[in-house]
């Protein structure tokens, strides 16, 4: 484990409020803990595999708990609303707290969470668990960002946040054909038994990679406004919402969109979406190569290029080797997303990183519910073809107000 160091070097030509903010960050550590950054992404893996989870086992659960499927699928919306109101308040409720034993906290939080899913003998402590999950997921992710800042140096933050969200991806494109089989093997409560299981190993492993790491947070609740309020950072978190409420439209039809344009039948369809999970995970890893050569770029590429996906989707005939490269276009556009907001979040705000990350978890699972919402109204209307024109036309837009509004500092050199 690497021990803090504080350095007051920045960049040559930063500015007197860069350097200013460089005075107030959280010490840089003098070596990488390449270690406790695997730790991480091993955190952000399990608890989106947990959050994941219900979706492939609605109909076990909802028949083993007597309930409708539509009931059982609000232990996704619960998970969904703690998890924002967990991101807004992580940094002002522990910002006395060593970050190390934060993080472990939400660890164990995501396996009680699990443990008791597995044994509910009811809907109304399967929510309650969920929400548990929810404060877990929505309080580790708003850190991830601020602790990378403090394992490794600087000019590697970038890296480490690509693999710290790496998680998402893997998650992604194992956590429900996974959830599915194993539910279908061993019943849906073994599964997340199995999910338990898996939070002991990452807890493990964090006990041994995770340094000290003593709180530095001056963050109250207003702080969230003061850090919405600082120049620039508003109309970046617009922008931020604008290319996930394109997406999420996007992604959450995307089974009729392939069935009825692509004209895929189901066994190529499951095979698509796998291609479509492989191809976001590299897309993560990718963008934290390109976020070292420069911010704004990402920022603006990965949403264009969905754009271009969504729209070469909708109008183009590209035949169904086009409409794969289409989707795969896609998914290494979207990897990058997460990485490079939860970086810009970081760079404009290095004083207050930990609030700024609660803001970016708010803003993107606000962006997930309204997506699904606005999907929903543009594929009743005009069906598939209407969903991805507009969606792309969305993301287009965003790729504009990125390249002509929102500010994009280069990296605090703390090391």
């Amino acid at each position: 484990m690497s021990s803090d160091v504080r350095s007051t070097c920045t960049l040559p030509d930063s500015s007197p409020d860069e350097a200013a903010d460089a005075e107030r960050v959280p010490p840089a550590p003098a070596s990488s803990s390449w270690a406790a950054v695997f730790s991480l992404a091993m955190g952000v893996f399990g608890l989106l595999t947990a959050e994941y989870l219900p979706t492939s086992l609605l109909t076990p659960m909802a028949a083993d708990l007597g309930i409708s499927e539509a009931l059982a699928g609000q232990a996704v919306t619960v998970t969904a609303v703690a998890a924002m109101v967990s991101g807004l308040l992580t940094a002002s409720l522990t910002r006395k707290i060593d970050r190390r034993v934060v993080l472990l906290g939400f660890t164990v939080l995501m396996i009680v969470s699990n443990l008791l899913v597995a044994v509910a003998p009811n809907m109304e402590v399967l929510l309650l668990m969920r929400l548990l999950l929810g404060v877990a997921l929505g309080g580790f992710w708003s850190m991830a960002a601020a602790v990378a800042m403090r394992l490794v140096p600087a000019a590697l933050v970038p890296r480490a946040i690509a693999i710290i969200f790496s998680g998402i991806a893997v998650a992604t494109i194992v956590a429900v054909p996974l959830g599915s089989y194993l539910g279908e093997l061993s019943g849906w409560r073994s599964t997340f038994l199995a999910a338990a299981a898996l939070g002991v190993v990452t807890l493990v492993f964090q006990l041994f990679t995770l340094p000290r790491m003593a709180p530095h947070g001056t963050a109250r609740l207003g702080t969230l406004w003061k850090v919405l309020q600082r120049p620039g950072f508003g109309v970046g978190i617009a922008g931020m919402l604008l290319v996930h409420i394109g997406h999420y439209a996007l992604f959450t039809y995307i089974r009729p969109a392939l069935e009825n344009v692509v004209k895929v039948d189901v066994d190529e369809l499951a095979l698509l979406l796998f291609v479509f999970g492989v191809a976001n995970f590299v897309g993560t890893l990718v963008s934290g190569w390109l976020l070292e050569i420069s911010l704004r770029l990402t920022l603006t590429v990965t949403p264009a290029l969905m754009g271009v996906a969504a729209l070469g989707l909708a109008l183009l005939p590209a035949g169904k080797i086009g409409y794969v490269a289409l989707v795969v276009l896609w998914g290494l556009a979207f990897g990058g997303v997460s990485v490079a907001w939860s970086n810009w979040a970081t760079r404009m705000v290095p004083d207050q990183a930990e609030s700024a990350g609660g803001l970016v978890v708010v803003g993107v699972q606000s962006a997930i519910a309204g997506g699904a919402a606005a999907g929903g109204v543009m594929f009743g209307v005009g069906g598939a073809v209407t969903v991805f024109t507009i969606s792309g036309v969305v993301l287009l837009a965003s790729a504009l107000l990125i390249v002509l509004r929102v500010k994009a500092p280069r990296q605090l050199a703390r090391n």
